[in-house]
């Protein structure tokens, strides 16, 4: 199982869990099966072409994705996601 941590704007779409324990053995594969359990994650997390939309950031631990292997980095049981919307201002 791999947790992963919602950012509180997406919260309704888990009934208000903070965090979801999920299957998966890439980020990608977790992050199908975070939709599959609570529909509406995917159209929020990737634009019409498939790819993560540019505000969405989504860390492996304490590595941002985008460093590593993208959605195919290999997590491991135990690990934690973290899907942090980027914020915009000045």
């Amino acid at each position: 199982m791999v947790s992963i941590r919602i950012p509180t704007q997406l919260r309704t779409l888990t009934g208000g869990a903070s965090e979801v324990s999920v299957e998966g053995t890439t980020v990608g594969e977790a992050l199908t099966a975070l939709d599959t359990a609570h529909p509406g994650f995917a159209e929020r997390l990737y634009d019409e072409s498939g790819a993560l939309r540019r505000f969405v950031n989504v860390f492996l631990a304490e590595d941002d994705i985008r460093f590593l292997s993208g959605v195919d980095s290999p997590v491991t049981d135990g690990q934690t996601i973290s899907i942090v919307p980027a914020v915009a201002g000045g």
